[in-house]
């Protein structure tokens, strides 16, 4: 499998089970504001640059779910 399979695959991974996901990857990076849209949006544009699609998806939503915002941490209130 060539690197460019291996991070669709990772992509379509992604995109099947998108609530069990986030909550794993949220718990193993410690924090809100890195999700699975995000890392999606990641995978796309390494694609891109090593020439696997045209940059569909790095300009416009793929899917709804890329819609909702990331949460970031509240700043410390010292």
């Amino acid at each position: 499998m060539e690197l460019g399979q291996l991070l669709q695959f990772l992509d379509d991974w992604l995109a099947t089970d998108h609530e069990q996901l986030s909550t794993s990857l949220a718990r193993f990076i410690g924090i809100d504001g890195y999700g699975v849209g995000t890392l999606r949006d990641d995978l796309a544009r390494f694609m891109f640059l090593l020439g696997e699609t045209d940059g569909e998806g790095l300009f416009s939503l793929r899917t709804a779910e890329l819609t909702e915002p990331a949460v970031l941490p509240a700043p410390d209130a010292r």
